[in-house]
C-alpha cells in the first residue's frame, strides 16, 4: 500500500510504515536530512486522514516514547512543514490515503498493538557524527560527547564561557523548542552537576536562534542524543548512574567499511545542500577521528 505526494511517500507493507522524504526543493531541509525513517508497526498509536479544501493530510501518530526524534521535539514541529509524520496529500489521492489510514487501523488491530507509552526506543535515532548551526552557535555530537561553539552572536556570557564539551554521561537531559513569537529558539543540554538558571540568550549549555523557526537542523543533534540517553521508562538507578556497556555498544563496533560508508553519506547531504561547508566541516572532522 503506497501514498505517493510532493513531500513524500508513505508505504506500508503489514509489518512497516516506510516514509520516503520527497526530493522536490520545497521539501523542508529537516525532512530531508532525517532520510527514509522505518516505522514498526508496534511504534505507532494511530493514523488518521485529514480532509481539506484540495486534498487532505496524512497523520501519523506515534506511542509515546517509541521515536527519540518525536521525544527530542515534544510536539514542537506540529502543524509545520518540517514534521516528518504528516503529509499533505492532493485531491486525487485522498481515496488512497483513506485506504492506507484503514489497512494501518486493521493491522493495529489484528496485531493488538498497545497505545500505551513504550518500555524502550523501537526506531534509531539520527545516525552520528551529527552537527547543524543555528543563532548563535554550533552543536556538534560525534556519539560520544556534545561541543558547543559560539559565534559573533553570541552574548557575552557565552563568549566568556568559550566552547562547552559534554561528555554522554554527563548529560542528564535535552530540551529543544522552536523559536515563537518574540521569543528564542533554543537547544539545551541540562546536566547531571546541576541547572543554569539563565536565559537561552545567556546559557553556555545552550544554542539560541531567533529568526529560524526550526533552528536548522538542531533537532536532529537533540533527537541522536535522546536516543543514547537512558529511555524514559528506564529504572531511576540507571538514569542516575549509566552502566557503561550501552556507550561501548554504540561507538567502536564501526569497521573502516562502516566509516567510509557515512564518509559517502556526509559528501552526498553536502552536494544536495542539507549540509552547508560549515557543517560538513565539523562533521566529517568529528567522524575521521574515529578511524
Amino acid at each position: 500500500m503506497e501514498v505517493i505526494a510532493r513531500d513524500g511517500t508513505w508505504t506500508f507493507d503489514g509489518d512497516v510504515l516506510r516514509i520516503v522524504p520527497g526530493r522536490d526543493r520545497g521539501v523542508h531541509k529537516l525532512r530531508k536530512a532525517l532520510g527514509e525513517l522505518v516505522v514498526p508497526l508496534e511504534a505507532v498509536a494511530g493514523m488518521a486522514f485529514e480532509p481539506g479544501r484540495k486534498g487532505g493530510r496524512l497523520r501519523l501518530r506515534l506511542r509515546a516514547a517509541a521515536d527519540p526524534f518525536s521525544q527530542a521535539v515534544a510536539g514542537g514541529l506540529a502543524d509545520s512543514a518540517a514534521d516528518p509524520y504528516r503529509l499533505s496529500v492532493d485531491g486525487g489521492r485522498a481515496g488512497v490515503a483513506e485506504y492506507l489510514v484503514d489497512e494501518v487501523r486493521n493491522a493495529l488491530l489484528l496485531e493488538q498493538v498497545p497505545d500505551g507509552p513504550c518500555d524502550r526506543y523501537l526506531m534509531p535515532g539520527p545516525p552520528v557524527p551529527v552537527s547543524a548551526s543555528a543563532g548563535d552557535g554550533t552543536a556538534s555530537f560525534d556519539g560520544e560527547r556534545v561541543r558547543l561553539e559560539f559565534n559573533w552572536m553570541a552574548n557575552s556570557k557565552k563568549e566568556e564561557a568559550g566552547p562547552q564539551l559534554f561528555e554522554l554521561a554527563e548529560i542528564a537531559g535535552v530540551e529543544w523548542a522552536p523559536q515563537s513569537g518574540m521569543g528564542y529558539g533554543c537547544l539545551r543540554f541540562r546536566l547531571k552537576s546541576g541547572d543554569s538558571r539563565l536565559t537561552a540568550e545567556e546559557d553556555p549549555q545552550c544554542i539560541a536562534w531567533g529568526i529560524q523557526k526550526e533552528g536548522g537542523l538542531t533537532a536532529l543533534v537533540a533527537a541522536a542524543v535522546v536516543a543514547r540517553l537512558p529511555h524514559p521508562a528506564a529504572p531511576p538507578a540507571e538514569i542516575e548512574a549509566p552502566s557503561p556497556e550501552p556507550a561501548q555498544a554504540e561507538a567502536p563496533g564501526e569497521d573502516h567499511d562502516t566509516l567510509l560508508r557515512r564518509l559517502r553519506e556526509l559528501g552526498a547531504l553536502h552536494k544536495e545542500g542539507i549540509l552547508n561547508d560549515e557543517e560538513f566541516a565539523t562533521a566529517k572532522q568529528a567522524l575521521l577521528r574515529r578511524f
